[in-house]
This record gives structure tokens, C-alpha cells and sequence, in this order.
């Protein structure tokens, strides 16, 4: 399986599976943040977990890609340069 990253496209973030001669499409929007340090560690890990779930990897996929789009959407203004995803966006 090959998973093809989007999301440093300028106008969208969508990424492509290609597993067992089949084609999926994840589908996201550009989020506008410099603090995406550690996006492919966070989407891999995630992905990693859902599999130990017994999901199947397009629906890993996809769970971990909304889980991303979160941490991406409440980022972490730390230091300089590029900051961290917010890991702990879904704790009240």
C-alpha cells in the first residue's frame, strides 16, 4: 500500500491510497497554520492505531486524517518557527 500526501498543496489537502490495484481518495481542506510540526508522525501513529483496532486501512485512514485535521485546527503557539499539532484537542 502507498498512501500519497497532499497536504502541502496550495488549495487543498487531499491524499491518495493505493492498496490491493484499488484507488482512494481522502479528501480535506488547506488548513492556514505555520505550527504543523510532526503532521506525518502524528497521521502515521494514527493511522498505526486504528489498524490495532482491526480496521480496515481506508478507514484508518480516514479516522486518522479527521483526527489530524483537529490537532491541526486548535495548533500550540510554542517558540519559534514551526510549532507543534495540539495532541490533546479532544480532552475537555
Amino acid at each position: 500500500a502507498v498512501l500519497c500526501k497532499g497536504g502541502h498543496q496550495l488549495n487543498d489537502a487531499n491524499d491518495l491510497l493505493y492498496a490491493e490495484e484499488e484507488i482512494f481518495w481522502f479528501y480535506g481542506k488547506r488548513i492556514a497554520t505555520s505550527n504543523t510540526h510532526g503532521t506525518g508522525c502524528t497521521l502515521s501513529s494514527a493511522i498505526a492505531c486504528r489498524l490495532a483496532e482491526g480496521k480496515s486501512l481506508p478507514q484508518s485512514i480516514k479516522e486518522a486524517k479527521t483526527y489530524l485535521t483537529g490537532a491541526l485546527n486548535t495548533p500550540l503557539d510554542l517558540g519559534k518557527g514551526n510549532g507543534p499539532l495540539n495532541h490533546m484537542y479532544t480532552l475537555p
